[in-house]
């Protein structure tokens, strides 16, 4: 994100709502990988350091994707690090109806138009520009140019530069209109997108602040947009380093991963505390895994974190 010339300004809210209430969202594509671990640790101290709540949801949209059992996969091994949530565990896949829901409001604003285009077609008009977040240049914004096709729904951006403060990656400003264009809220394959599922649900469990990845930072500005056109409270946000390869590659999913075979939880819960910089007491490696979240929700302090993107994995030695 970068600082952008814009009409008009949208500043995000100073403070979160009392009670604190975080979250952690893994999507069921595989395994927990470590970065994943390490985001999952970063919410519950922040959570549970503030003495709020912290819930569980299970990001299930993406069904392609999706593995069968991960799911459940990933509850056993956050029950295996010593992790305790508040409440049922939610999954998206059985809220579609309070998706459609917001789809709707935002229809009856006029913020939301049908959009043929394919990913080929977008990459021909821009070929250096693959990645997810590609600029949208408004082909359909007057009019689908084939009805005869499967369409997505794109929510309708307007030209206003997006501000927040995050707690560790400080002031944050965008221009979506500039920098991605209008997003798509409904794929073409009929399937709910990422952006519009994750505002409702935060706002429907209450949660009050978000801690996740920076590789989820850019996100951030398109959701502020969907809740203010659906009249939602922003919540705060947290944008925690991403554990990256020794070369600075973002890690493999599937080499990464954090098993159930993992008989010595306390020691690689220890590894991940130090990645976050908060110097655990080695004896507490060796210990129960409870005795080192007591210590960890005691002693946490996330502002070691300020202004870092990234901790590559051997900034802990594995023999640690």
């Amino acid at each position: 994100m970068s600082a952008s010339t814009a009409t008009g300004t949208i500043a995000t809210a100073e403070h979160a709502r009392p009670g604190y209430c975080g979250r952690f969202a893994p999507s069921p594509t595989g395994p927990l990988h470590l970065g994943s671990l390490l985001a999952a640790a970063g919410s519950y101290l922040q959570a549970r350091a503030c003495g709020g709540r912290w819930l569980l949801r299970i990001e299930d949209l993406d069904t392609p994707r999706v593995l069968a059992g991960a799911g459940d996969a990933i509850l056993r091994t956050l029950e295996q690090f010593g992790f305790e949530w508040d409440g049922a565990v939610i999954r998206q896949g059985e809220r579609l109806p309070l998706y459609q829901a917001a789809l709707e409001t935002l229809d009856r604003k006029g913020l939301v138009f049908a959009c043929c285009c394919s990913r080929k077609e977008l990459a021909a008009l821009q070929p250096a520009a693959l990645e997810e977040d590609s600029f949208y240049p408004g082909t359909c914004r007057n009019g689908a140019r084939h009805t005869d096709r499967p369409l997505a729904l794109r929510f309708r951006v307007a030209d206003v530069t997006v501000e927040f403060d995050d707690l560790l990656q400080g002031r944050c400003t965008q221009n979506v209109a500039d920098s991605i264009g209008d997003f798509i809220i409904r794929r073409r394959d009929g399937l709910f997108a990422y952006q519009l599922a994750v505002v409702v649900d935060d706002d429907a469990q209450g949660i009050t602040e978000v801690v996740r990845g920076c590789d989820l930072l850019s996100n951030t500005p398109r959701q502020m947009l969907l809740q203010d056109a659906l009249g939602l409270t922003r919540p705060a946000y947290m944008h925690l380093p991403l554990l990256t390869e020794a070369d600075g590659r973002k890690l493999s999913k599937s080499r990464r991963a954090v098993t159930l075979a993992d008989q010595q939880p306390a020691a690689s819960l220890w590894r991940v505390l130090q990645w976050l910089r908060q110097q655990p007491p080695d004896e507490l490696m060796r210990g129960p895994v409870r005795d080192l979240w007591s210590w960890a929700i005691r002693a946490w302090n996330p502002m070691v974190l300020r202004n870092t993107r990234e901790i590559p994995l051997d900034a802990v030695q594995q023999s640690a």
